[in-house]
């Protein structure tokens, strides 16, 4: 009987720890599928939703960079076109300024020669009325020595006097 009360208080022992056990086993699972309904299907969720939204910021981070790599090169081109340009235009401007200065300098040269030729002319004119002046006095002088001459017989004193006479009057015209 030993024995039967030994295993008895054993069972009774153990059945009350199998028990538990059992009972807690039970518990267990009813936690866990508790856990698995209201916890672990929105948790996933949650996490399902972090994932997509972090592989959107990933894929929309990545085509930002691309677009940034793209409208760089893009600003890389323009600034390279602006710059060649820019270059043609300040050739063209010197070459402009290169004809213009050209342009200028036979203008001037022309204008130059054009009043050198005036001048020339205005010489020439003046020269000769001055010329036709002189003639006509002469002529003048002649005409009236002449008749002085004719007026009068002189002698080689009184010649001389009158030519002197008439270059001091023709001196004081001046």
């Amino acid at each position: 009987m030993h024995l039967f009360t030994t295993n008895l208080a054993l069972n009774a022992g153990a059945g009350f720890l199998v028990g538990d056990m059992i009972f807690s086993l039970v518990m267990f699972i009813i936690l866990l599928a508790l856990l698995r309904k209201f916890a672990w299907g929105p948790l996933m969720n949650m996490m399902k939703e972090r994932e997509d939204h972090i592989a959107n910021e990933i894929d929309t981070a990545e085509k930002n960079r691309q677009d940034a790599e793209r409208m760089t090169k893009e600003a890389q081109e323009e600034l390279k076109n602006a710059r060649q340009d820019a270059q043609t235009i300040i050739e063209d401007a010197k070459k402009a300024g290169k004809e213009q200065q050209q342009e200028i300098v036979e203008q001037a040269r022309a204008e130059s020669e054009r009043i050198k030729e005036s001048a020339r002319q205005d010489i020439e004119n003046e020269k000769e009325k001055a010329i036709q002046a002189l003639q006509d006095k002469v002529a003048s002088l002649s005409v009236h020595i002449a008749s002085k001459v004719i007026e009068k017989e002189l002698t080689e004193q009184d010649q001389e006097k009158l030519i002197n006479e008439y270059i001091q009057e023709l001196g004081e015209e001046r």
